[in-house]
């Protein structure tokens, strides 16, 4: 360590002087004892007080430019160097030598960019705003040969994409036609899972999913799926998750899912379908996962049910009743709630026996897959009153939705199961559901739900009440004294939302006159 100390006089002298045989000479003297003890350099280098001197020395002219940013890369390795880096100025000349032409300057200033702020948002943030993402764009895109520059920029995308403010400076490069243009060449699994953990956060971005399907990125998954789904290899069974979940996530966009799905007739969308039936369990959730988000607008939704996926849907779930995937369960639940939002898809689903297919997951005990459930039952009796009714009448059911009403560990489970005891009232009109409802105890909840903070279930459970009251009073005398339901009623009279004062009113009144 005493050759380190007259290293760093004389690179003290030699920086001034610019003396660059000299310079180089000390700072491979530098490099070789980073190599053999970081740590211990490191120390020395900061209590030297050279750093403040490496600002000067990066300069795109100098033959030592490569060997001073490779000098800040490795110190840069420990965490108690990075602020001194930053302290030093050396931010700003290194983000300029990203214009460099030399490929070992460029290779080791990004290192040097990348360990300063590693782990850093409000580093990454200066560097975002300084403009290094179309630079580094540009670089990849430049030196695509280069495999060390390649893996920079790809480790720098990383991280600078975790940031919610750089997604708006990369949708406006061409990002995803370089990276899709890279994935097409790579053979090997770790350098196509570098490009996937750069391409996973970039399509949380809606304009980013739309290029990225423009680039083709689509074409490259599928034949991943296609490639991969037989073998048992661990690697191979990763990349096929992988890819069949950013598949799914490519389809959250509305226009990368419209573009897609081409009118139901689109290649993707057929190759999707055929995941569904399929005995690997990754690919019956991407494809039950996949037909829930193209299943976000009726035109796509009522395609969809002409053409049979309600069928492979319960056939899916069928597989999985018994000790069944529960992400397969919630998936395929899901798909078939939004695909009865439609008014016309109802009676089709209802006749196809989407009912009895639900109902046989109602001894579930996980809340994802009851909350999927109850969405799918609600959805499917809006304005159905047989299927209400008849929903209605099955003991089992409301006995269960009296015992998940009281679900407080599960919001979602708890709103979704007062919403569908109400629907069931309110779409069938029918005393014989009343009574079941009563007899269960579920008005207790209803009641409850009347004084919710939320406008749409204080409305739902007071016209279900009123009905209550119009067609089945008696049943609800008692209940109406144990609970005080006329004072929750009349405080809601007043209340800031005219429709829940109009209902609450409207309620009051048949109570008062039936009684």
């Amino acid at each position: 360590m005493d050759n380190l100390s007259d290293t760093l006089k004389k690179l003290k002298i030699t920086a001034v002087d610019r003396t660059e045989d000299s310079l180089e000479g000390c700072l491979d003297c530098l490099l070789q004892a980073l190599a053999q003890n970081n740590l211990e350099t490191s120390e020395k280098i900061q209590g030297s007080g050279i750093l403040q001197l490496f600002a000067s020395l990066l300069i795109p002219q100098s033959s030592c430019t490569a060997k001073v940013a490779n000098v800040i890369a490795e110190v840069a390795k420990n965490e108690f160097m990075r602020t001194p880096c930053v302290d030093a100025g050396l931010i700003s000349p290194l983000v300029q030598l990203l214009h460099s032409k030399d490929q070992e300057v460029l290779l080791q200033t990004g290192r040097a960019l990348g360990n300063i702020c590693y782990d850093s948002h409000s580093l990454q943030a200066q560097l975002i705003n300084m403009g290094v993402i179309p630079t580094l764009v540009k670089l990849l895109g430049i030196h695509c040969q280069n495999s060390a520059l390649t893996e920079m920029c790809l480790v720098a995308f990383g991280n600078l994409a975790e940031l919610e403010s750089s997604k708006e400076q990369f949708a406006s490069t061409n990002i995803a036609e370089e990276l899709v243009k890279l994935f097409k060449k790579q053979i090997e699994h770790d350098k196509k899972e570098m490009i996937f953990e750069v391409l996973a956060p970039l399509a949380e971005n809606d304009a980013i999913k739309l290029q990225l399907v423009e680039a083709g990125l689509v074409e490259c998954l599928l034949e991943i799926v296609q490639q991969k789904v037989d073998s048992d290899k661990e690697d191979d069974i990763a990349e096929l998750k992988t890819a069949s979940d950013l598949m799914v996530l490519l389809l959250l966009g509305d226009e990368s899912m419209q573009k897609l799905f081409e009118g139901g007739k689109g290649n993707v969308f057929q190759r999707v379908l055929s995941w569904i039936p399929s005995n690997n369990h990754q690919l019956q959730l991407a494809g039950a996962l996949a037909i829930a988000n193209f299943a976000r607008n009726d035109g796509n939704c009522i395609h969809m049910v002409d053409n049979g996926i309600v069928e492979k849907l319960m056939d899916l779930l069928d597989r999985h009743v018994e000790d069944g995937n529960v992400t397969v369960q919630h998936a395929a639940l899901s798909a078939l709630r939004n695909l009865a939002i439609p008014v016309v898809n109802k009676a089709k689903m209802l006749s196809a026996g989407v009912t009895e297919a639900v109902l046989k997951f109602l001894k579930s005990e996980m809340p994802p897959v009851q909350f999927k459930l109850l969405g799918t039952l609600r959805m499917l009796i809006d304005a159905q009153a047989e299927a209400a009714e008849q929903l209605g009448k099955n003991v089992k059911l409301v006995e269960r939705l009296v015992e998940w009403c009281e679900a407080k560990d599960h919001a979602g489970v708890m709103g979704e199961s007062n919403r569908l005891l109400s629907a069931l009232i309110r779409h069938s009109k029918s005393k014989d559901v009343i009574k079941t409802i009563v007899q269960s105890g579920g008005i207790k909840h209803l009641v409850t739900m009347a004084t919710s903070e939320h406008v749409i279930m204080q409305n739902e459970a007071l016209v279900a009440l009123a009905l209550i009251a119009a067609l089945e009073l008696e049943s609800l005398h008692k209940e109406v004294q144990d609970l005080s339901f006329l004072d929750v009623v009349s405080k809601l009279r007043s209340h800031e939302n005219k429709s829940v004062a109009q209902q609450a009113s409207l309620t009051e009144q048949r109570l008062t006159v039936e009684s």
